[in-house]
């Protein structure tokens, strides 16, 4: 190479920091070689080695890294700005969300709601049940109803419902508000719980008969006796208590006839005696066996210890021996087993001193009612009252016990005198007046069985102190 063209630019001189490649080291070995075999130009130019682009000055190649410096720094500030909205934005969209968030809790959970209570505004936070709201207010001062027996019976103050409620015009219950929550806007009407009737069940039990008593006569008697029949109770659990629900099977009722006596085939006339016997009972004995006139005797069972011998000797002279219970009690006032014992006791003595058991009785003041029948029904035979009352307790004197007797007498009627429980001297004094001036007007004095025998409308069994009640029947229960 000629020496002028090593420093031109953009030849193959060699740069100062110029590093040839390794073909063009070779080149430089062989200097001239290119001018010893004369080649057409075309092969010259294939020859020479390619064009390569000279080093950049050290100048250009630090402006080169400046301006590389700058655009990597221009392209991290971009990237830095770029990331930093993205940031703002992340929170702002965060801060949005919480908002959001905490809007949200406070509208499903904090917000308070305005509704009213018996009439009054109350707030309550919404969320809230019913239920809860209504028991956090302590029921409104609302009052538990009560538990009660299916016989209406009080088993606890507070064992009802714990309130009544209606929501915006509708009745719940409490159990409807358990599911409910408060809306905004409710009306609320809290008052006391209603009462609730305990569990029960049924069961079918026997229909024990009733007792229908007639009135106006002076002799009463079973005419019908009763049977009893099934009906369908519901008992309480709890209580026990049994309610009727519906009767199955009637039951058929014990009925007690009171009639007056009716004989036909002649006048008939019964004197009776109660309270004894006593002192008084041998002087009557005497009259009436000297007029060869009848009578009955209701005696006491307490008399018989000390004057038993009278009880053996009226039957004996063909008078009639009755009871009127053993002590004088007023027999509506005992129970049950004291009534039973009142007259099966007096039975008893009567029995024991006279060897005669009767059924007829007088009860004490004429007082045997409905409940005495339905109690002891099926232990006597009647309960024989009277038609005319001399009122001789009174001790009005012999001649008015003799002009109640006579002036009042007609046939069938049954005469009250007494021969004990006081001073009877009047009724002695009287009596053979009274029999002489039955006699006279054509009256029979004979016993009361024999009074009924003359009358078909009473039983022959209660006639003669038979009766029995039939295995079928049943007393009422009463």
């Amino acid at each position: 190479m000629e020496q002028g063209q090593q420093n031109k630019p953009g030849t193959t001189g060699q740069h100062p920091h110029f590093r040839p490649a390794p073909h063009q080291q070779h080149q430089q070995h062989q200097p001239h070689q290119a001018q010893r075999t004369p080649r057409s130009a075309a092969h010259q130019r294939a020859a020479q080695p390619p064009h390569v682009t000279p080093p950049r000055p050290a100048t250009t190649r630090r402006r080169a890294a400046a301006n590389a410096a700058g655009s990597a720094s221009g392209h991290t500030a971009g990237e830095g700005a770029a990331s930093g909205k993205t940031a703002i934005i992340a929170a702002a969209l965060g801060l949005a969300l919480l908002g959001v968030a905490l809007f949200s809790c406070y509208w499903t959970m904090l917000r308070p709601l305005n509704v009213q209570v018996n009439g009054k505004d109350v707030q309550v936070r919404v969320g809230t049940s019913a239920a809860e709201f209504i028991r956090d207010n302590d029921y409104f001062g609302a009052k538990a109803g009560r538990k009660l027996s299916i016989g209406g019976n009080v088993i606890s103050e507070d064992g009802g419902t714990r309130y009544s409620v209606a929501l915006d015009g509708n009745q719940k219950t409490p159990q409807d508000m358990e599911g409910v929550n408060v809306v905004d806007g409710s009306s609320f009407v809290v008052s006391d719980g209603t009462d609730v009737t305990e569990g029960s069940t049924e069961k079918t039990v026997p229909l024990a008969p009733a007792v229908q008593m007639e009135s106006g006569g002076a002799v009463q008697f079973v005419s019908q006796w009763g049977r009893a029949g099934k009906k369908v109770v519901t008992v309480g659990d709890e209580s026990g208590e049994e309610v009727d629900k519906e009767v199955v099977d009637p039951a058929q009722d014990m009925v007690i006839a009171s009639r007056n006596v009716k004989p036909a085939g002649g006048k008939y006339i019964a004197l009776t005696f109660d309270d004894g016997p006593s002192g008084y009972t041998p002087d009557i004995l005497k009259i009436l066996k000297d007029k060869g006139a009848k009578a009955t005797f209701y005696n006491l069972g307490s008399q018989e210890a000390n004057y038993g011998k009278y009880a053996k000797q009226l039957t004996e002279d063909g008078h009639e021996l009755a009871s009127h219970t053993n002590a004088h009690q007023y027999l509506p006032n005992l129970d049950a087993n004291a009534l039973r014992a009142e007259i099966s006791s007096a039975a008893d003595a009567l029995e024991g001193a006279a060897g005669v058991r009767p059924q007829m009785i007088r009860a004490p003041y004429g007082a045997f009612t409905s409940t005495e029948w339905g109690r002891a029904g099926d232990i006597i035979s009647c309960n024989v009252l009277w038609n005319i009352d001399t009122l001789d307790w009174k001790r009005p004197g012999a001649d008015a016990i003799k002009a109640a007797v006579l002036n009042n007498a007609f046939n069938g009627a049954i005469v009250l005198m007494h021969d004990g429980g006081g001073n009877r001297q009047q009724d002695v004094e009287a009596l053979p007046g009274i029999i002489d001036g039955l006699k006279a007007a054509g009256y029979e004095l004979v016993t009361v069985s024999e009074l009924l025998s003359h009358d078909d409308q009473f039983p022959k069994e209660v006639v003669e102190g038979t009766v029995t009640m039939p295995k079928d029947a049943q007393l009422p229960q009463v």
